[in-house]
């Protein structure tokens, strides 16, 4: 059996003052996908910061210049920027990083199915542009990665499926736990998988305490794996141990060899998803 592995690095809301672990720079980003790469996952899903502030970024230039990067040593690995933002920024700036060109393009995008509240703000996608980035992804040749938190997203994309604005064949990641969404009990998870339209392709990834049950789920599912600080800076429940990248990746491939499972390459995620 081959376990898709998602693999988040940095995030959004992990700074240095959370947890020194968490790589911010480009230099230090890059360093974190190529120890990955040679453990084994199937996509690096990418963040940036602003090199001034550190605050979130998306900017297109810092996202070409960390892609070409990492496709120095990793030509094959499927790589994905999120397009997630909890702040103003404008939809022209949200997009820019979807007409970037030859070795600094993108393979996917986020893309989130709708708004929603976290426990310290809002991220805000109006129909209008979210149907605006998924055409624009499509006319790029570039595959959302359809980030939802509940059935009614799904729902959203099964819409969005049937006016032709998503392709046929998709990939989810489906994320439990968070307070004003899905959950990450059985009913919760299994309510979401049921609700996947046809030719669909998923992960499960669950935020902070709820990372680690999220994974045992996927491995009794069959569902792909998202792994990473931005999911999760603890190693354990009661919070006391951070995490580093390498250590969650590390438990992820060891729950792989008790299940008799092995990583999904890239390659094999390009022929079954991007074909």
């Amino acid at each position: 059996m081959k376990t898709i592995i998602n693999f988040t690095p940095t995030g959004i809301m992990p700074t240095k003052e959370m947890t020194p672990h968490v790589p911010i720079t480009i230099s230090e980003i890059v360093d974190d996908v190529h120890m990955a790469y040679e453990k084994g996952i199937t996509i690096a899903h990418l963040h940036i910061k602003d090199k001034k502030t550190g605050k979130p970024s998306l900017c297109a230039k810092t996202y070409g210049e960390l892609i070409s990067k990492i496709r120095q040593f990793a030509p094959d690995l499927i790589i994905c920027i999120s397009l997630s933002v909890r702040n103003a920024e404008c939809f022209e700036k949200r997009v820019e990083p979807l007409f970037l060109q030859d070795n600094e393009k993108p393979d996917m995008a986020s893309l989130t199915l709708s708004s929603l509240n976290f426990v310290s703000g809002s991220s805000v996608n109006t129909p209008d542009e979210i149907k605006k980035m998924a055409l624009l992804m499509k006319q790029q040749n570039i595959l959302p990665e359809l980030e939802v938190f509940d059935v009614g997203m799904i729902n959203y994309a099964k819409y969005l499926i049937d006016k032709k604005i998503l392709g046929k064949t998709n990939y989810f990641n489906l994320l439990l736990g968070n307070i004003s969404s899905a959950q990450q009990s059985l009913l919760h998870t299994g309510m979401m998988i049921n609700d996947l339209p046809d030719n669909s392709y998923w992960s499960l990834a669950g935020i902070g305490n709820a990372s680690y049950t999220s994974h045992l789920l996927a491995l009794a599912s069959n569902s792909g794996i998202r792994v990473g600080i931005e999911d999760n800076i603890w190693l354990d429940k009661q919070r006391k141990k951070l995490a580093t990248n390498s250590a969650l990746l590390n438990r992820v491939h060891r729950l792989l060899e008790s299940n008799e499972s092995q990583v999904m390459p890239s390659n094999k995620f390009r022929a079954l998803v991007m074909s």
